[in-house]
């Protein structure tokens, strides 16, 4: 429990798993906090049920959380903005933002995993176009290996806070670390923003292979391969390559590919099963980022020139309906080189 004189008000933006479970994690170590939903009628019921079992079985909210569709009142007096709406809609809810009065203090973390796929933009980089009054030294990262399943349950998890202003960082560090909610923290934005979206489209590799029988040596070797293709391409993208063996990188990769409660991994294994994209995507009621960066790692890596089989052949899979069997042949058939490179 955080001491009285620490204690802010914290909007949360979006009400999915991951947003509940960090309002319920900022209320629990005495936060203010506000919940966004942006939908009126599921914000009302949200409000009256404090629980949404089809994203976030036997969690219950505290009354003490204010749950609201207006955006105005949400974010009003806020000290801190967590953004954690999908990917493929932080543009449009950025463009909300910047419509309002803001503080020149507030200070806003995105806990978002994704690449804008029209753009091929970071979190960071919408903001800077939606926000532009809005200085990058108030942005900050919030990754790791964190299922919504488990925080919620004060199941002990570690994460990092990347800023490039080492005060915000340490502030938000200070501001939402417990002792079952342990955070780190970097100065590398980009390196801990690519790491918590490219890991999703390995994932998806690791389903493929749980899917299709392929073992656990298969799925073991897809790891750090997987670990490698997104350094290369974190590098290229002026990310720290050491970024990649920390919590946004090995760490959120492990969890992702590992856990029955990943989404992308569970899509990833249905494809496996010779389910069809569409037929899967129709019956998730919670969004698999992956799909979505995949298309946008492909796109990243062919303007950047980056060498990336794995994520590849995954695209394959999804959008040109390879069989799985013979994109692991492919993958095994390429010329052999040295491991690191």
């Amino acid at each position: 429990m955080i001491h009285e004189s620490n204690r802010i008000t914290i909007c949360v933006l979006g009400a999915g798993s991951w947003g509940i479970a960090l309002a319920n994690h900022c209320q629990g170590i005495g936060h203010h906090v506000r919940l966004w939903e942006f939908d009126a009628a599921a914000a009302k019921k949200l409000a009256q049920t404090r629980r949404r079992d089809e994203v976030l079985r036997h969690i219950k909210i505290p009354h003490s959380i204010q749950i609201t569709s207006q955006l105005d009142e949400a974010v009003a007096g806020a000290e801190l903005l967590l953004l954690v709406v999908p990917s493929h809609v932080a543009r449009s809810v950025l463009r909300q933002l910047a419509q309002l009065d803001l503080s020149s203090s507030v200070l806003l973390v995105n806990c978002a995993k994704g690449i804008e796929m029209d753009t091929l933009k970071r979190i960071s980089e919408i903001v800077a176009q939606e926000l532009p009054s809005f200085l990058a030294s108030r942005y900050a990262v919030l990754s790791g290996p964190s299922h919504a399943e488990e925080v919620s349950r004060g199941i002990p998890t570690a994460v990092v806070v990347a800023s490039e202003d080492e005060l915000v960082g340490r502030f938000v560090q200070q501001t939402l670390n417990s002792a079952a909610f342990r955070i780190y923290r970097s100065q590398d934005v980009a390196g801990v923003e690519l790491g918590g979206s490219l890991k999703n489209v390995i994932a998806i590799a690791a389903g493929i292979c749980d899917g299709a029988g392929f073992g656990d040596n298969t799925k073991a070797a897809l790891q750090p391969r997987g670990l490698a293709e997104m350094s290369r391409l974190g590098k290229k993208l002026g990310a720290n390559p050491l970024t990649f063996s920390g919590l946004s990188g090995m760490g959120d990769l492990i969890v992702t590919c590992m856990s029955r409660h990943s989404r992308n991994r569970y899509l990833g294994e249905e494809i496996g099963k010779g389910k069809k994209l569409p037929d899967i995507l129709a019956s998730m009621t919670m969004v698999a980022e992956g799909v979505r960066t995949c298309q946008a790692t492909i796109e990243l890596a062919k303007r950047e020139e980056v060498e990336m089989p794995i994520s590849h052949k995954v695209y394959e899979i999804l959008f040109e309906d390879k069989d799985p069997k013979e994109a692991l042949h492919d993958l095994l058939s390429r010329e052999v080189k040295p491991e690191i490179w």
